[in-house]
């Protein structure tokens, strides 16, 4: 069932993206380097596939809306597992878990395919011939 809007997942991107990078000092894991350069290169993986994604958020529209939600789910996937799998889950894990299975829960409940008036904006000829 999709019933998140893609304006509403992008504006979500943003925000989890940064979330991402910052949370390794707000929460206090810094020190741990697989722990921390996990969630800043996920983060920054976040706010470049949104700025580079075909929906009303992205500034370079050029990764289909349901390619962009492809990668969210492998994503989540890996950054569900990562604390086991690169061994920092005595350490810290619940932001990774938690962060994970939010973008699979994302990926999984997003519109594939922009609002129509986006679309419709977006693929008119007047803005065809802009390009």
């Amino acid at each position: 069932m999709r019933f998140i809007p893609t304006r509403f997942h992008g504006i979500l991107d943003y925000i989890v993206g940064i979330i991402m990078i910052i949370a390794p000092w707000v929460l206090d894991f810094s020190d741990n380097t697989a722990a921390t350069w996990t969630l800043v290169i996920a983060g920054i993986a976040v706010l470049l596939q949104t700025v580079f994604t075909d929906f009303e958020v992205g500034l370079v529209r050029r990764i289909p809306m349901q390619s962009h939600l492809m990668v969210d789910f492998g994503l989540g996937v890996l950054l569900a597992i990562s604390p086991w799998l690169l061994n920092f889950d005595e350490r810290v894990y619940l932001p990774h878990l938690i962060l994970g299975v939010f973008s699979i829960l994302a990926s999984l409940t997003t519109h594939r395919v922009p609002s129509h008036s986006y679309k419709a904006e977006h693929t008119s000829p007047d803005h065809i011939r802009n390009m």
